[in-house]
């Protein structure tokens, strides 16, 4: 499916609950573009200072990892967004750590004169509106259809067993004092589903459209989360039961364009500012809706597209993110998404209950050569609550990525000094295929007990 490309529900997905109308709605023509700034002159701030500008949240985890504040943290020169804003256009979204800022208006002539600005380096267009999109107004029945089993960790036990993540739980590590942000689609049903009334959610905020609430459509962020926070012995536990969350919504679904990347930055902006622990998002872009803006091999180096730029930050601001590789591995495309393709990050493929991958499961290498995937989880049947509140399975990297990430939360809880790029080494360098590793397989499945006997003995 186009939405969402890491999203692969192969008819797993109980549809039986939802009652949704679906409707064509019309859309007044607008455009948005991307402003690529040349500098940040007179922004007014100071790295001395970073008081004046980072949450005090971001600067705790900053120092507590030895970071530098750097000149990706000061934030844009406000004179530039005024000017923009005097000609006419609406600011959309801005990106300090790519000093970028996404300007909306009905005029595309507006470039021309945008390029002649002395403070603007490029400009790319990121949207134009189609004449109409499909809305899903959501109607989800709480069916709350739910399976026992005498296993403690439910059919959630495989998918936690194969990584080690119920050897962290058994040690104490089960994701207590940890937050996590979830950037994802929408999360419907997520605040009123009862399998999910354990889950701390300590905010959220929709980036696409900020006048929407984050529950009121799309299933996939609801079972994202499910997979990590659900607490439901018997049922389904997830691998980070007891973390805390932010959710955070990035993906449109009503149409695929760039804009999308530039959604996606500023939720992880959002989510440093915070003082998150860990990051985990199941989105990745390749081919949009006008083809022209469409992504190539070649941009695969975790340095072109924005959200890929952005993703290489995360480590160095004290923030270990953990991308789906995507589910392209079938399809005429094969290779990981953007920001899958970004540094410093664990890009995750998908595996069976057996530990094979996945037909569909993205493959590598970055275009630079760099493994990817970087490590792999169980991706196929995994074991989700949906937004009608039942138990179903359904396959995917956008699920082992998150079942991994509630471990690496559990492993980081028991570590919480070590910084991100340590601990992303240790898992890599715990996969049962870390001695070989290759462009589908990457560093194979992490034993996250491994990895934390191997932080353990580090003296990093």
């Amino acid at each position: 499916m186009k939405k969402i490309l890491t999203l692969l529900l192969l008819s797993f997905c109980a549809a039986a609950g939802a009652q949704n109308h679906i409707e064509r709605v019309p859309v007044a023509k607008t455009y948005k573009y991307r402003v690529y700034l040349a500098d940040k002159k007179d922004c007014g701030f100071s790295v001395k200072k970073p008081e004046q500008f980072l949450s005090q949240k971001a600067i705790d985890r900053r120092k507590k990892f030895g970071l530098k504040v750097d000149r990706h943290d000061l934030p844009v020169t406000p004179a530039y967004l005024t000017t923009l804003r005097q000609r006419g256009l609406r600011v959309c979204q801005v990106s300090k750590w790519n000093n970028t800022a996404v300007v909306e208006t009905t005029n595309p002539l507006v470039v021309s004169e945008l390029v002649a600005l002395a403070f603007v380096d490029s400009v790319k267009k990121v949207y134009e509106s189609p004449d109409s999109v499909v809305r899903v107004a959501r109607r989800d029945s709480l069916v709350g259809k739910l399976m026992n089993t005498a296993n403690v960790y439910g059919y959630g036990q495989r998918q936690a067993h194969m990584i080690g993540a119920d050897k962290l739980h058994q040690a104490g590590f089960c994701g207590d004092g940890m937050t996590i942000a979830v950037i994802d689609g929408g999360f419907h049903n997520a605040e009123v589903i009862e399998a999910l009334r354990s889950c701390q959610v300590l905010g959220t905020r929709n980036f696409v459209d900020p006048r929407r609430s984050v529950y009121d459509d799309q299933s996939h962020g609801t079972m994202v989360l499910s997979c990590i926070g659900t607490n439901l012995p018997g049922t389904l536990v997830g691998t980070a039961p007891n973390a805390a969350f932010y959710l955070l919504q990035s993906e449109d679904g009503a149409t695929e364009f760039p804009v999308e990347e530039d959604n996606w930055c500023a939720a992880l902006e959002y989510a440093d500012s915070l003082g998150v622990d860990i990051v985990t998002t199941s989105l990745g872009y390749y081919q949009y809706d006008d083809p022209a803006l469409s992504h190539k091999y070649y941009e695969l180096n975790g340095l072109t597209a924005v959200n890929s730029r952005s993703a290489s930050l995360a480590a160095s601001r004290g923030l270990v993110l953990l991308n789906s590789a995507g589910n392209s591995g079938r399809s005429a495309w094969k290779k990981i998404g953007f920001p899958a393709d970004a540094r410093d990050i664990l890009a995750v493929g998908a595996v069976n209950a057996d530990g094979l991958n996945t037909r569909f499961s993205s493959v590598g290498n970055s275009a630079d050569g760099r493994v990817k995937p970087d490590v792999m989880a169980m991706g196929e049947r995994s074991a989700v609550i949906d937004s009608d509140g039942s138990l179903t399975f359904v396959n995917g990297t956008s699920f082992s990525c998150p079942i991994l990430c509630g471990g690496v939360a559990c492993l980081m809880q028991a570590f919480p000094n070590k910084r991100p790029e340590v601990v992303i080494d240790a898992v890599r360098r715990s996969g049962n295929n870390a001695n070989h590793p290759d462009n589908i397989f990457g560093y194979g499945i992490p034993d996250l007990w491994k990895a934390y006997e191997i932080l353990k003995s580090s003296k990093k």
